[in-house]
């Protein structure tokens, strides 16, 4: 091998090692959030923080759930610096575990006290509401039930689909839990298998009931809504039933976002939920098609949707949210 070709071969490697080690620098000083909120949503709001700080951003994704059982397993030792989710049941359990650090007053400008938590440990960035979809050809508007709670009655046996093992619906038997008590929140579970039609997801069930495989379902307000901005080829012949009056049916899951205690880039993972919660931020969330609500009280959500304020949701404290109650009592009954 000449001379020349071992000094052009050096002067390669050298330059491949500079690149490498230049990534993994870069790749060191990005904020990891762990995700399991929508994940193109969260891709255009991570673009927009980026693009207005210069701070990178690294996102796992995963289910609510499963990011947070993660997180309390990894404890202290978590990569992670965010938790982002949709369902306030996930954040909740970090939460108890004491795996949050207090967050910033800019994260925390603007949000409705119904959306914080009680140590303000994590906040709320978005909101689903819980509706029953329902097929008019099969369930007239007059049979509709006045609660979600009726649907425990012998009268629903076979009329409703719920999806037992994703973490919306959970959440929602969580509300139950939290308004209701232990003892009504057994009586709905047992109803659930009693009565419902389960399903794998809210899509699934949005389908059978436009198809009129089955009356009514339990899902959340946003998979009509992007159903109908599309083709609306799920929903054309489904509509939906908002419970309100503080019925746990009408449940607001809020989507959080909280910084850990254990994170190395504090300073930049304030900035981060800040961001979410800030009207720049919102405003990316309004402007999207996910067509979850805004929760900052400067920004307006999508027109289409109906206003928050009219939903009439029950305010369901955060630390009282038990996902892992609600699964036990599936399971007692044989849902899971």
């Amino acid at each position: 091998m000449s001379l020349r070709y071992r000094s052009a071969l050096l002067a390669a490697l050298l330059a491949l090692v500079a690149l490498t080690s230049g990534c993994s620098s870069d790749d060191d000083d990005a904020l990891v959030i762990y995700n399991a909120q929508n994940q193109n949503l969260m891709k255009a709001l991570t673009k927009a923080f980026t693009d207005k700080t210069g701070i990178a951003v690294k996102i796992r994704g995963g289910g609510d759930s499963e990011l947070s059982n993660q997180l309390v397993q990894e404890g202290a030792k978590s990569p992670a610096d965010v938790f982002t989710t949709e369902n306030s049941t996930a954040m909740a359990q970090v939460d108890r575990a004491g795996l949050f650090a207090p967050l910033s007053p800019a994260a925390l400008e603007g949000v409705p006290a119904q959306y914080v938590s009680g140590r303000k440990t994590w906040v709320g960035v978005a909101a689903r509401s819980t509706v029953l979809v329902y097929n008019p050809s099969k369930l007239p508007a007059a049979e509709l039930p006045a609660s979600m709670l009726d649907l425990s009655q012998p009268a629903w046996k076979g009329r409703f689909g719920y999806a037992p093992t994703g973490a919306d619906f959970q959440a929602i038997a969580s509300s139950v839990f939290a308004l209701e008590g232990d003892a009504a929140g057994e009586v709905f579970v047992q109803g659930l298998k009693d009565n419902g039609r389960t399903y794998a997801n809210n899509i699934a069930i949005l389908k059978a009931v436009n198809a009129g495989e089955v009356p009514a379902g339990i899902i959340y307000h946003y998979y009509w809504f992007q159903d109908r901005a599309n083709a609306g080829a799920d929903s054309r012949n489904a509509e939906l039933h908002y419970f309100g009056g503080q019925d746990a049916g009408a449940y607001l899951s809020v989507a959080g976002a909280g910084v850990l205690s254990s994170s190395k880039r504090s300073e930049q993972a304030q900035q981060f939920v800040a961001f979410l919660t800030s009207r720049e931020g919102q405003e990316v969330l309004a402007a999207s098609n996910d067509l979850q609500y805004a929760i900052n009280n400067g920004v307006a959500s999508n027109p289409a949707l109906k206003p928050i304020a009219e939903l009439e949701a029950p305010e369901v404290p955060f630390d009282r949210l038990d996902g892992p109650k609600v699964l036990a009592a599936f399971r007692k009954v044989g849902i899971l």
